[in-house]
């Protein structure tokens, strides 16, 4: 939100009508940019939206460190590949004998 400037004196009672314009243009500035801030810390569907971004940039970044972390060592590679290949064959013997 927009605070007012403390250091701008109002105009006084010898302030002429250029003075008071100006002021009362500031001011109006002001409570423009002061309803913009309110309208944004209310608007909760645009909050959830932001929210929903945020969270999906950091899965993706994880995601690709984890990647990064698997490729780059193949000595790990090879266990983790083994170990989703047993999983896989695993719940298919279980659907498999399910069914039958």
């Amino acid at each position: 939100m927009a605070a007012p400037d403390p250091h701008r004196p109002e105009p006084g009672p010898e302030a002429d009508i250029g003075d008071i314009e100006a002021d009362a243009e500031q001011t109006r500035t002001e409570l423009g940019q002061t309803v913009e801030a309110l309208a944004d810390k209310l608007d909760v569907k645009k909050q959830a939206k932001e929210k929903a971004a945020g969270t999906k940039e950091q899965v993706v970044e994880k995601a690709d460190s984890l990647r990064h972390a698997a490729t780059d060592n193949p000595k790990r590679t090879v266990p983790t590949a083994a170990v989703v290949v047993i999983a896989a064959l695993a719940v298919g013997i279980v659907v498999w004998r399910r069914r039958h």
